[in-house]
């Protein structure tokens, strides 16, 4: 298959970086949302991420005018039918992902890729939930979606080597660099990724260290580009939380249990970068 037409599900943070990599690759995405003012709130930042990009020198003021004009977005699940891939890209909860793949499934033609950008649920679990789950698969990109590399390409039980392939291509088409990996929670990078930063939560309840020493520390002792912590409130306190549930359930090990002080700052609405105020107050 050669995929010319990407559809969004979800104009959040990843939807929307997941848009502006399609769009600046030149393929046309197609961004669907509940509402108008989610899908406006999503154009206006990829605008906001271009504008930094050309400020920067990393691309052309023209090609970023272009790109935003290849975004169309609609709350309209109908739209997906030109689709050649549908990536659902909405919180990490797996009865609301189960439902909108459903959608997907009903509206999008029978050739189509269906993907997920979960983070840590099964790839086969949910794919069980389809009619045709040799065509679902999972496809994990990391926040900020412009600027970071990987794509985790997670192979489903029932995933088929087709789709694997083409998910594949896609993703190099996107300038990223996949690797294809098993189902298995929290896949590769978030299977050591979480348990790390809930240590570090850890180590701040237990006044080891203060936020900032403790983040000092893992970039200058381990040269980490972010202590584990500031990526706390980047990733989303409530994400982080998500996947060690996650990880307690499926692993059934008391290593995964969440620090008490993480689902407490959840519990608070306390969730990092996108609500103002996590371990860090933003501006």
């Amino acid at each position: 298959m050669t995929i010319k037409t990407v559809g969004i599900l979800g104009a959040g943070t990843m939807g929307n970086g997941i848009a502006q990599a399609v769009a600046v690759a030149g393929l046309d995405a197609i961004m669907v949302d509940i509402s108008e003012s989610a899908l406006q709130a999503g154009v206006c930042s990829v605008g906001e991420s271009l504008d930094k990009l050309v400020a920067k020198g990393k691309l052309d003021a023209s090609e970023a005018r272009v790109a935003l004009t290849r975004i169309r977005t609609t709350t309209d699940y109908g739209s997906l039918a030109s689709a050649d891939i549908v990536i659902e890209a909405v919180t990490e909860n797996v009865d609301t992902k189960l439902g909108l793949l459903r959608k997907i499934e009903a509206v999008v033609r029978t050739d189509a890729v269906i993907a997920t950008n979960t983070s840590s649920i099964s790839i086969t679990a949910l794919g069980a939930a389809l009619s045709d789950a040799t065509r679902f698969i999972g496809m994990h990109f990391f926040n900020p979606v412009p600027l970071l590399p990987l794509v985790e390409i997670i192979r489903g039980l029932q995933t088929s080597e087709e789709t694997i392939e083409n998910v594949r291509e896609l993703a190099i088409k996107l300038n990223k660099s996949p690797i294809v990996v098993k189902n298995s929670p929290g896949f590769v990078v978030n299977r050591i990724l979480v348990p790390m930063i809930n240590e570090a939560f850890f180590v701040l309840a237990e006044g080891v260290a203060s936020a900032e020493e403790i983040d000092a520390g893992m970039r200058l002792g381990a040269n980490h580009p972010i202590g584990p912590l500031a990526l706390a409130d980047l990733i989303g306190l409530d994400v982080c939380l998500a996947v060690l549930d996650v990880f307690a359930r499926d692993f059934g090990d008391p290593k995964y249990r969440a620090c008490p002080l993480l689902r407490e700052m959840v519990s608070a609405g306390n969730l990092g970068r996108k609500t103002g105020k996590g371990i860090y107050t933003y501006s």
